[in-house]
């Protein structure tokens, strides 16, 4: 939740005094909060739908989801009462001396997800993977577009190999994939 909120002395110098419920609600504050708690919500929505097979004893495919759901509704809970309580980010210096939302950035980082998921049914998961990895980076501000989709590509079907080869998972092969498979003699799935 970051610093805590510290507000300003009271006039007389006592203690200090947050403003009450509803007085200059701080919306910002008030609706990330609620944000986390719905995007909680939605974690919680999907974990219940995953299908569990009865070989799982005790840990099953809903664990890791569950445990990940309990962080971001108490996250988000938390979050809540703060903005309920004054909120925490008018004090911040950070805020306050922030400099405006940088929509260019913003717009890469949303092109990444977007073309994350539309490439990765045609093209395979590193293919997919380099393309988004370009345009966060080119988001944070990397101009080396050849060197970040080098560094992208072998990382990524590195990753794609691992999970293929350790874990017996595919995570979606494409082109690439299946070019690396011919290349050390095995035949891609069907």
């Amino acid at each position: 939740m970051g610093a805590p909120h510290i507000p300003a002395a009271a006039p007389d110098g006592g203690l200090p005094v947050r403003p009450h419920l509803g007085a200059g609600l701080p919306w910002p504050d008030l609706a990330a909060g609620l944000a986390v708690v719905a995007l909680g919500g939605l974690a919680l929505w999907q974990a219940l739908v995953i299908p569990v097979s009865p070989i799982y004893a005790q840990v099953g495919p809903k664990a890791v989801p569950f445990a990940v759901v309990g962080g971001l509704l108490l996250l988000g809970a938390g979050l809540v009462y703060e903005a309920l309580r004054g909120g925490w980010s008018h004090g911040l210096e950070e805020v306050r001396d922030a400099p405006p939302a940088n929509r260019r950035a913003f717009a890469l980082l949303l092109a990444g997800l977007v073309a994350n998921l539309a490439l990765i049914g045609p093209f395979g998961f590193s293919l997919a993977a380099t393309v988004q990895f370009v345009l966060v980076a080119a988001a944070f501000g990397s101009r080396r577009f050849f060197r970040d989709a080098a560094l992208a590509l072998a990382l990524t079907l590195a990753t794609w190999f691992l999970f293929v080869e350790l874990l017996g998972v595919n995570i979606g092969a494409g082109v690439l994939e299946e070019l690396v498979l011919r290349v050390l003699g095995r035949e891609p799935a069907a």
